[in-house]
């Protein structure tokens, strides 16, 4: 039963522990953004550099704005766009360690538009939203091909099924100007309406 899985993650994580989760697009792996040594065990079991930042997953524009500093793009495109396929690169606030953003002043935020992972976010707050697996090999689909990649290091799997959605569109929003990033699932075009729309 999901809902039962999403109090044993919830106690993973709070333990420090790994699990992977769903959302709109694959699967992520998920810990607690405000335990250094928890984060670490993410980049150690993807084989991920740390100096790769990780993207941070949050339930809500309240929770978003806890860790970013917001601006009226910002507020424009959650308004629009989120729940959804849409990553933010926002400044970064002291509150988030720079453990997570690799060294970065700044944070990739999403807020996934996924009923499981929005229930996970809104009872425990935000996590990591790196794919579910090894650095530089292709994100399987099903829960039991990641457990083949990453094998015992999960705590917790949250099965949703299979997952392939089309990749996030990642915005910057860093220098007061608006950069696309990485097309993906909401075209360019949406983005820049959705800012003049806002003036």
């Amino acid at each position: 039963m999901i809902e039962s899985n999403i109090s044993k993650a919830i106690s993973a994580l709070k333990n420090g522990n790994i699990i992977v989760y769903p959302t709109d697009t694959l699967y992520g792996l998920g810990v607690d953004i405000y335990n250094d040594n928890a984060v670490r065990k993410v980049y150690n079991v993807k084989k991920r550099p740390f100096n790769d930042p990780l993207s941070v997953a949050v339930s809500d524009f309240t929770e978003l704005e806890k860790i970013a500093y917001v601006d009226e793009h910002t507020q424009q495109l959650v308004k629009q766009f989120m729940p959804g396929k849409l990553t933010l690169i926002l400044k970064k606030k002291e509150s988030i360690s720079d453990i997570v953003t690799g060294g970065l002043d700044k944070v990739a935020i999403r807020i996934p538009n996924n009923k499981i992972a929005l229930e996970l976010l809104t009872s425990f707050g935000p996590i990591t939203a790196t794919s579910a697996n090894i650095h530089g090999l292709k994100t399987p689909y099903i829960i039991n091909e990641i457990n083949m990649q990453l094998k015992e290091n999960v705590a917790v799997y949250l099965d949703n099924g299979r997952l392939k959605g089309q990749p996030s569109t990642i915005v910057d929003l860093t220098d007061n100007q608006v950069r696309i990033v990485r097309k993906g699932a909401i075209p360019e075009k949406d983005i820049l309406d959705a800012i003049l729309d806002g003036r």
